[in-house]
């Protein structure tokens, strides 16, 4: 997918905004845009793709070719004179009520918007100052039966994508709270945009979006040439760029109206259900909503090319626009689908070729874009699809991983227990393994280890209280959780207790009605939990090396990148081997970056600890300079050894003090897997005041799993 053509600026110079029928190269972008303004109950589209490459502004020309609205006058809920919304808060609408008309409105919702600015809350002012409780709307409301969209919206809290994906799904946004009860229309076309690099959506919030789209700059130079002289005439005089484009930007608008009143009379045969049936079991995705928002999406490509029967081109076209976010099962997996696949499957078979999927070239309604061109354009079945896994089964079915696989590739489906660390079952050394010295390994020749399968890891967590990010790792006072206090902020959920308190203490003893005023409101503090920092600090030596230990420290650390990925963290990664250190991911959201990084991790050479207790320390500091609130957690895996550098020992546990001084929290997972320990690995644990957890520990539920075989075993044993 190649980019569009105002990706170089900003999309809105003065007034104007780049127009949408300008844009260039970007067909899978502008096709699902329009296809869910043609019928918004497909339920939006998330637009995934690298920096500069037009996602924010093709989102923001689309609003410029919607058509006008009709809207009852004085609404605040955008009401549709010919159908109101009969439990619009500011209804009733009668018939003859006065209406005008306004352009479909685009409202952008910030990364760091609050709950009640997105679904309208109490309003304070009319509380305080009439005694009447009434209603504020939010963003929900001011995008009923427009465009709600969300720049970076993987940044944005998952509660609040919840809440944007139940209200689009639903079409209505529900408030019960702080004494108000309201329901309001919210007929939204949700667009989420996003950079995989900083943070994947989980997979169930994936799956929430109806369509998805990958973007890419394009490699064709014509192209990019024409997006750079179209993005320089449009910036040099907007007025007149937007003019060039009017007659086609009348055309697009036209032509949506139309696809809206089609929508309702296409038919979709069982015949085609039954492929679209076919196609989602073939690629194996989850549950039933792929299935429908296909159906719907096959719907409205039909009425947007004009047809009223839906074809397997229909089908096709929205497939590969429903199903490719919804293959993922873990963040590991590449998103994408196989095309060739696809094909077959639509065929299906035994079943003939659809007469109805040939595009003629001559009707003068054909648009290259709707049509199913099956030329030499298209990969070859036997050619690796890029994005996808090259051993993709023609059945359907996932495909086949090769034995020790590197991280990034391993198998998406979790076991239904945790399964233990390589370490656990790793062959016992010998007497001459174990006194044998580390400068063996120092001399090691550069290796690459792949990681296994990851497991659960147990929880690893920061000391103290925080007040960082809600998220699901450490203790902290965030938005979410128990109320444990009131303040007198400005910010958060309204503590009426305390509010009414607050008001007694002031009125006094004397007694009489108890009037609140602004000064009296109280905001609730809750204990929940934040997300962190969490650096990881791999020990990559030529000691680790050692009986294949560092298959297994790759295993650990993807199963601690996985666990990060789930609880909402922020994530880095030190390595330390040969003579230095080096930071081979800064602090990210983005677990699958991770995960290529330390696939590609090589290991040999001495052990230079210090170094990598130095790198982390001096990353941590960058880091609490962007965001002070994120508390850091560093979890370094390693064996203790340190034999790179003058008093390598020496300056290691040196460098601990530093970090300890500092006071970051840390985590020491001890790869030591010997029967004759050194105890290296506690002892840095002692001088970081950080917790110890031996490598056979760290996957979480272990004793348990290891207690229900064993009595397993003894009814066995006594049947």
């Amino acid at each position: 997918m190649a980019a569009s053509s105002a990706s170089l600026a900003d999309p809105i110079v003065g007034q104007a905004i780049y127009p949408f029928s300008a844009l260039v190269g970007a067909d899978d972008l502008t096709l699902a845009l329009l296809l869910t303004a043609v019928s918004p109950q497909i339920g939006g589209v998330l637009v995934r793709g690298e920096k500069g490459t037009a996602k924010s502004t093709a989102v923001r020309a689309l609003a410029a070719v919607l058509p006008d609205q009709a809207v009852v006058v004085g609404c605040r809920f955008g009401c549709a004179p010919a159908a109101p919304d009969a439990r619009c808060p500011d209804g009733p609408h009668g018939p003859h009520q006065p209406e005008e008309l306004r352009a479909a409105r685009l409202v952008e919702l910030p990364v760091g918007a609050t709950e009640d600015r997105v679904i309208g809350s109490l309003d304070l002012t009319a509380a305080l100052s009439r005694g009447v409780a009434t209603y504020e709307p939010g963003l929900l409301a001011s995008a009923n039966r427009g465009i709600l969209y969300v720049d970076e919206v993987n940044l944005l809290h998952d509660h609040l994508v919840d809440l944007l994906l139940d209200a689009a799904a639903m079409g209505r946004n529900t408030v019960e709270r702080d004494g108000i009860s309201v329901t309001h229309a919210a007929r939204i076309v949700l667009v989420g945009t996003m950079n995989p690099e900083e943070g994947e959506l989980r997979p169930q919030l994936l799956d929430r979006f109806g369509l998805a789209v990958e973007v890419t700059a394009p490699k064709d130079v014509q192209t990019r040439t024409e997006i750079v002289r179209r993005r320089l005439a449009f910036d040099a005089d907007p007025p007149y760029f937007a003019g060039r484009f009017a007659a086609e930007q009348q055309l697009l608008r036209s032509r949506i109206l139309a696809a809206r009143a089609a929508v309702a009379d296409v038919d979709l045969p069982d015949g085609m259900l039954a492929v679209i049936a076919r196609v989602c079991a073939g690629f194996g995705v989850e549950g039933l909503r792929a299935d429908l928002v296909t159906a719907r999406t096959a719907v409205a490509h039909a009425a947007w090319s004009g047809r009223r029967v839906v074809t397997k081109a229909d089908v096709r076209a929205a497939a590969r626009l429903s199903l490719p976010h919804r293959r993922r099962r873990s963040p590991f997996d590449t998103p994408g689908l196989d095309e060739a696949l696809l094909d077959e499957l639509l065929d299906g078979p035994d079943d003939e070729p659809d007469p109805t999927d040939a595009t003629d070239p001559e009707r003068p309604d054909s648009d290259p874009r709707d049509s199913d061109p099956r030329d030499s354009d298209r990969p070859h079945p036997d050619d690796p699809m890029p994005g996808h896994d090259q051993g993709a089964r023609r059945d359907g079915a996932e495909p086949a991983r090769p034995s020790g696989a590197g991280a990034h590739e391993a198998a998406p489906d979790a076991p239904s227990r945790p399964r233990p660390p390589a370490a656990a079952t790793e062959p016992q050394s010998t007497e001459a393994d174990e006194e044998e010295p580390a400068e063996r390994h120092t001399a090691s020749a550069t290796g690459t280890a792949a990681a296994g399968r990851p497991y659960r890891a147990r929880l690893l967590k920061a000391k103290g209280v925080g007040a960082g990010q809600a998220g699901r790792r450490s203790q902290a006072l965030t938005t979410r959780g128990r109320t444990v206090r009131s303040t007198g902020d400005r910010v958060g959920a309204v503590h009426l207790p305390a509010t009414i308190r607050a008001a007694a203490r002031r009125r006094g003893p004397s007694g009489g009605r108890l009037d609140i005023v602004v000064g009296d409101v109280r905001r609730a503090v809750a204990r929940g939990r934040e997300a962190n920092l969490v650096l990881l600090c791999v020990d990559a030596s030529g000691s680790m090396a050692a009986r294949r230990r560092m298959e297994v420290v790759k295993t650990a650390v993807l199963s601690l990148l996985l666990d990060a990925y789930q609880r909402r963290d922020q994530i880095g990664l030190v390595t330390f081997r040969g003579q230095a250190a080096e930071l081979a991911l800064p602090p990210t959201g983005s677990v699958d970056v991770a995960a290529r990084r330390l696939a590609d991790l090589a290991h040999g050479g001495r052990t230079p600890l210090a170094e990598g207790l130095l790198t982390a320390l001096v990353t941590i500091r960058r880091a609490r300079l962007r965001d002070p609130a994120r508390r850091p957690l560093l979890v370094v895996v390693t064996d203790g050894r340190a034999t790179s550098g003058p008093d390598p020992l020496l300056r290691a546990m040196e460098a601990a003090r530093l970090v300890r001084a500092d006071g970051v929290s840390s985590v020491v997972i001890d790869c030591e897997a010997s029967r004759l320990r050194l105890g290296l690995a506690e002892r840095l644990a002692g001088e970081l005041e950080a917790e110890h957890v031996p490598m056979h520990d760290l996957a979480a539920g272990m004793l348990v799993d290891a207690v229900r075989s064993h009595t397993a075993a003894r009814r066995e044993d006594v049947a």
